[in-house]
C-alpha cells in the first residue's frame, strides 16, 4: 500500500513541476511578444502631415521600387508616423510615402 502512495506522490510532484515550467515559459513568451525585454509593445508616434506634391504616390514599402498602392493630392492632411527609412515616411503598416513631399502640421512631428 505504501508503494502506491509513494508513486502517487511522485506523479503529483512531476505534474506540479511541469506546470511550473510551463507557467514560466508562458510568461517568457508573453514578454517576448511584448517587445522582447518585458516592456510594452513599441508603437510609432502618429503626426498630422500635409502633402506638398501635386500628387503623392503611396507605396507598399519604403522605396521607389515598391508597388504604388494609393495616391494623395496636394494639400491633403494625413496621419503618418515619425519613422522615416530611405527617404520614405511610414504612414501605417503597409503604406509609405516620400518624406520630402510631406510637411508636419506641428513642430513635434519631425
Amino acid at each position: 500500500m505504501l508503494g502506491n502512495a509513494k508513486r502517487t506522490f511522485v506523479v503529483v510532484g512531476v505534474v506540479l513541476g511541469l506546470a511550473m515550467i510551463y507557467s514560466t515559459g508562458s510568461e517568457q513568451r508573453a514578454s517576448e511578444a511584448q517587445g522582447g525585454d518585458g516592456g510594452e509593445v513599441k508603437q510609432d508616434t502618429v503626426c498630422a502631415m500635409t502633402v506638398t506634391a501635386d500628387l503623392l504616390n503611396v507605396r507598399s514599402g519604403p522605396g521607389p521600387s515598391h508597388e504604388i498602392v494609393g495616391k494623395f493630392r496636394q494639400g491633403a492632411e494625413i496621419d503618418a508616423t515619425t519613422q522615416v527609412r530611405d527617404g520614405f515616411r511610414k504612414i501605417d503598416d503597409h503604406h509609405w510615402a516620400a518624406d520630402e513631399y510631406l510637411e508636419p502640421v506641428d513642430d513635434d512631428c519631425g
